[in-house]
C-alpha cells in the first residue's frame, strides 16, 4: 500500500511538472507566436482570452465526465492532447490552424487542471497530511524549466516547432508511462453529524468564498506575469534586461514557498498559512507600489511569490475538505475561477494603469488579496484541523492504481 501511494504521488507530481513546463512554453513565446501567424495587436487579446474561456468549459465538462470516468483516465489522455496542441501551435502556418490548436489546448487544459487537482486532493486525504503544495511546487519547477527553454529558443532564434518538439518528444511518453501509477481515491464517507450539503453534494453558497479566493489569487498572479516587466521598465526606470528578472524571481520564490509550505500547514494549520500568505502578498504589492527604484520593486515581487504561492493549492485542498463526499465536483467548479481571475487580472491592471497610474493599479490586487483574510476560516472544517490533529489515512481512499487501463 505504501509503495502504491508513493508511486501515485511521484507520478502525479511529474504530471504537474509537465504541465508547468508546457504552459510556460506557450505563454512565454506569445510574441513569437504573434509574429509567426501575423496576429494583429487588436486580435491578439481575442486569442489570449479564448484559451481560459475554453479551459473553463473544459473544467465544467470534466465535472460531468468524472461521474462516469475516473479522474486518472481523464488526466492520462488530456495531458498528451495539451502537449500535441502546443506542438500544433508551433508547427502551423495559417490563422485557422492557430485558432484550432489554441481551442484544443484550452479545452484540454481545463480537463487536465481539474483532474490533476482532483487526484491531488484525494491523495492528500489518503495520506492524512498536507502534501498539496508539493504538487504545485512541481508545477512551479516545470514552469521555470519551460521559461528557460523558451529563452533559449528565443535567444537562438529557433522556429517554434523546433523549440517545442524535443520537449514534447521527451515529456509526452514519460507522462504516459508515469500515468500507469496514478491513484484514484474514493469519495469520503459523510461523518456522523456532518451536513448532507457538506458531505454529499456541492452547495455553491458554501463554495463561493473559496471561489473568490481563487479568483483573487489569480488576479494577483496575472498581475505579476503580465505587468512586472512593463512596471519595472516604464515606472521604475530599469533597463530592458533587468525588467525580465522580476517574473523569474517570482517563479523561484513561488517554488521555494510551495516546497516548504506543506511543513507550515502541518505545523501551524491551513488557516494560519493562508492568512500569512495573504498578508505577505499584500505587503509585496505595497512595496511594488511605493518602490523608488527597480531593486526595491524586485523585492516586492519576491514577497509576492512567497505570499501568493500558498493560496491556490490550499484553496483546492479546502474544497476537498469542505465537500468530502463530492470533492471532484467541488474542485471542477472551483477550477473555473482560476480562469476567471486570469481573465480579469491583466485587463483590470492595464485599464487602471492607463486611466490612473500603474502604482495605484498595484493597490487593487492588494486589496483583493486582503479579502482572503475574511474567508480564511473556510480553509478549515470541524473534521480536519491541520496543525492540530491530522486526518487519519483511510485505506478505502486509496482506490486503485490505473495499471494502464
Amino acid at each position: 500500500m505504501t509503495d502504491v501511494l508513493r508511486r501515485g504521488r511521484a507520478s502525479l507530481a511529474f504530471s504537474f511538472f509537465t504541465q508547468g513546463a508546457t504552459f510556460a512554453l506557450l505563454v512565454t513565446r506569445i510574441p513569437a507566436i504573434q509574429d509567426r501567424y501575423g496576429v494583429s495587436d487588436a486580435l491578439l487579446p481575442v486569442f489570449l482570452a479564448a484559451v481560459p474561456i475554453l479551459a473553463g468549459v473544459g473544467s465544467v465538462t470534466t465535472e460531468q465526465l468524472v461521474k462516469r470516468i475516473r479522474p486518472s483516465r481523464l488526466l492520462r489522455w488530456s495531458q498528451p492532447v495539451v502537449m500535441l496542441a502546443l506542438l500544433g501551435v508551433g508547427a502551423g502556418g495559417q490563422m485557422a490552424e492557430l485558432a484550432v490548436s489554441l481551442a484544443v489546448f484550452g479545452l484540454a487544459v481545463g480537463a487536465l487542471d481539474a483532474s490533476m487537482n482532483m487526484l491531488g486532493v484525494s491523495l492528500q486525504r489518503t495520506y492524512g497530511r498536507s502534501i498539496m503544495l508539493s504538487f504545485h511546487a512541481a508545477y512551479s519547477l516545470g514552469g521555470i524549466l519551460g521559461a528557460s527553454l523558451a529563452w533559449v529558443g528565443a535567444h537562438w532564434h529557433l522556429a517554434l516547432w523546433v523549440s517545442y518538439l524535443p520537449v514534447v518528444a521527451v515529456l509526452l511518453p514519460a507522462a504516459l508511462v508515469g500515468s500507469r501509477w496514478y491513484v484514484d481515491g474514493e469519495p469520503a464517507p459523510v461523518a456522523d453529524g456532518e451536513s448532507a450539503a457538506g458531505g454529499g453534494g456541492v452547495v455553491f453558497k458554501l463554495l463561493l468564498p473559496l471561489c473568490l479566493v481563487m479568483s483573487f489569487a489569480y488576479i494577483g498572479d496575472s498581475t505579476v506575469s503580465n505587468w512586472s516587466a512593463k512596471y519595472l521598465k516604464d515606472v521604475l526606470g530599469s533597463s530592458e534586461q533587468l525588467a525580465t528578472v522580476p517574473y523569474n524571481v517570482y517563479m523561484v520564490t513561488t517554488l521555494v514557498g510551495r516546497a516548504i509550505g506543506d511543513f507550515g500547514v502541518r505545523r501551524f494549520g491551513a488557516v494560519t498559512v493562508v492568512r500569512l500568505g495573504a498578508l505577505v502578498a499584500a505587503a509585496g504589492f505595497v512595496v511594488v507600489a511605493v518602490a523608488p527604484g527597480a531593486w526595491v520593486g524586485m523585492a516586492g515581487f519576491t514577497l509576492l511569490g512567497l505570499g501568493l504561492c500558498v493560496l491556490v493549492p490550499q484553496t483546492f485542498a479546502a474544497a476537498g475538505r469542505l465537500f468530502p463526499g463530492a470533492s471532484d465536483a467541488a474542485i471542477a467548479r472551483l477550477n473555473i475561477f482560476n480562469y476567471v481571475g486570469f481573465l480579469i487580472g491583466s485587463p483590470l491592471v492595464g485599464a487602471l494603469g492607463d486611466a490612473w497610474s500603474y502604482r495605484g493599479a498595484m493597490l487593487v490586487p492588494m486589496v483583493l488579496v486582503l479579502v482572503t483574510l475574511v474567508y480564511a476560516r473556510s480553509f478549515a472544517t470541524s473534521s480536519d484541523r491541520y496543525g492540530g490533529e491530522h486526518e487519519r489515512p483511510r485505506t478505502a481512499d486509496v482506490g486503485r492504481a490505473s495499471n494502464g487501463l
